[in-house]
């Protein structure tokens, strides 16, 4: 599957290619997220290594049936040729206490010619929120 914003990246380029995976993210989609990745991208979440589509998937049907009522912002943090950096923001409430939390985080993207990530790599931190201080509502 091709992507419609292929490198190399201008600004505006950049600025919709974070766009679109922050738009894709929110959707808690594992289909529709995977298919922005090529089939043996490389990722990197936490501490957690893992290579491909499928692999991608598993990762997102455990992180949201985990991470509920999730809302994400990624913003644009530099880029170049085929490569982008952001930095995110997002809230989720944990499925098994019920406490809300705010995670903080950077990721680093390297993309094929055809405009699909064949590497993510992603640190993050997350910390404890009461309900009323969340940022990202539906």
């Amino acid at each position: 599957m091709s992507s419609p914003i292929r490198p190399p990246f201008t600004q505006e380029t950049a600025l919709a290619k974070v766009k679109a995976a922050e738009d894709a993210w929110n959707t808690c989609d594992p289909e529709r997220v995977a298919n922005a990745y090529t089939v043996d991208s490389q990722w990197r979440n936490r501490t957690e290594f893992f290579t491909g589509r499928e692999a991608i998937k598993e990762f997102l049907k455990r992180k949201w049936a985990k991470e509920l009522d999730y809302r994400l912002m990624k913003e644009l943090w530099a880029y170049t040729d085929n490569r982008i950096s952001v930095r995110f923001e997002y809230e989720w409430r944990d499925a098994e206490t019920n406490q809300w939390f705010r995670t903080h985080g950077n990721e680093h993207w390297e993309f094929d010619a055809d405009g699909l990530m064949r590497r993510r790599d992603m640190s993050a931190n997350d910390y404890p929120i009461q309900e009323q201080e969340r940022r990202y509502q539906f």
